[in-house]
């Protein structure tokens, strides 16, 4: 196996933010809390319960958390959207296409960014493609093309490079989920049409914080349709009946926050959005080519924080599970993820629960 360089210091700054993480090898299902957000989610309650709930501290929290997630993805604050629910923004997306137009999207991709396209009520062609020859899918007919660029099964990562120039070709706008993505791998949101992302994931938030960045393209066809009053230009101005000001910008595809949640969030996106994209990609892969070079597994052809492999009878989970690792199984594979948190040791505790 070859040898990992001694992590970079803010590797090891960043690892410090975590209570645990030995032998936790599964970030791509949930991520772990920080240290600062799961002081400020219990700070939060225990105000809260002493009769000090304060909203407007809530909405700061919001939109800071926004803007740490509009520099993690190098846009503007303005063309990020704020939900809860990938599926929610993935069918705001469906929404802007017209009736009948047909959507591409990559073989088994994740239901969350699939079904609001299946099941949008609206006669949408849906045609798929293995997600290695996607771009070359992409026809004179398709108006949009849905992939993840980090596929959740599977850990591949997709070659969007090829897809961004087919889409381009064709005239066809894009979606790119990158909940797999945003935390270890650099993502330039400004890229696509529209990037959809849930934090709780790689970016260690609560469950209940997710993002929409929308190009002023897709802006300007998509309905506001689940429009509230966290949608409007002021929106503590925004709470009553229908003359409401929609925003000039992505924020009307706000919905409301949960407010604990991004409470969570904020801290956490604060330490994601101050690291080197680069040296946590570098960190991150090297752990997971570690083990894949240990595991015997042969290279993927882009480098990935998350492996995986075939255990259809899941012997190899029950094996990690039973040697403290905590892992993962999706479509009859075995899982591991490997984060800031983790680090050698959780390479060879891994390696060592499979006998190798």
């Amino acid at each position: 196996m070859s040898t990992l360089a001694a992590p970079h210091p803010a590797i090891y700054a960043a690892r410090a933010e975590f209570t645990g993480g030995r032998g936790y090898l599964a970030a791509c299902t949930v991520g772990l809390p920080t240290r600062a957000g799961r002081a400020a989610v219990i700070a939060d309650l225990d105000a809260a319960a002493a009769g000090r709930p304060d909203p407007k501290a809530y909405s700061a929290a919001v939109e800071r958390t926004r803007d740490h997630f509009a520099a993690l993805v190098g846009v503007g604050s303005d063309r990020v959207a704020i939900g809860s629910q990938a599926s929610v923004a993935a069918a705001l997306v469906a929404a802007s296409l017209p009736d009948g137009g047909e959507v591409l999207i990559a073989d088994g991709d994740f239901s969350s960014i699939v079904l609001p396209f299946v099941h949008s009520g609206r006669g949408l062609r849906v045609r798929t493609a293995p997600l290695s020859r996607l771009a070359d899918a992409v026809g004179t007919d398709t108006a949009l093309v849905v992939f993840s660029l980090v596929q959740s099964a599977t850990g591949e990562v997709a070659d969007a490079e090829a897809i961004l120039a087919a889409a381009t070709a064709h005239d066809a706008r894009t979606l790119c989920d990158a909940t797999q993505a945003v935390g270890w791998l650099p993502v330039e949101a400004s890229r696509f049409d529209a990037v959809i992302c849930h934090a709780y994931k790689w970016l260690c938030a609560p469950r209940g914080v997710s993002f929409l960045t929308v190009s002023p393209a897709l802006q300007r066809d998509m309905p506001a349709l689940y429009a509230g009053w966290y949608a409007g230009s002021d929106p503590w101005s925004s709470c009553y009946g229908r003359e409401v000001d929609l925003a000039p910008d992505a924020t009307r595809f706000d919905v409301s926050p949960a407010w604990q949640a991004f409470v969570g969030a904020e801290p956490a996106l604060a330490l994601f959005a101050s690291l080197d994209a680069g040296v946590l990609h570098a960190h991150t892969t090297g752990l997971a080519r570690r083990f894949r070079e240990g595991m015997g597994l042969k290279a993927p052809r882009r480098e990935s924080a998350i492996v995986t492999w075939a255990d259809a009878d899941g012997a190899d989970l029950a094996a990690l599970t039973a040697a403290g690792v905590t892992a993962s199984g999706r479509a009859g594979r075995a899982r591991v993820a490997f984060h800031v948190f983790n680090d050698e040791d959780d390479v060879f505790l891994a390696l060592r629960a499979l006998g190798r």
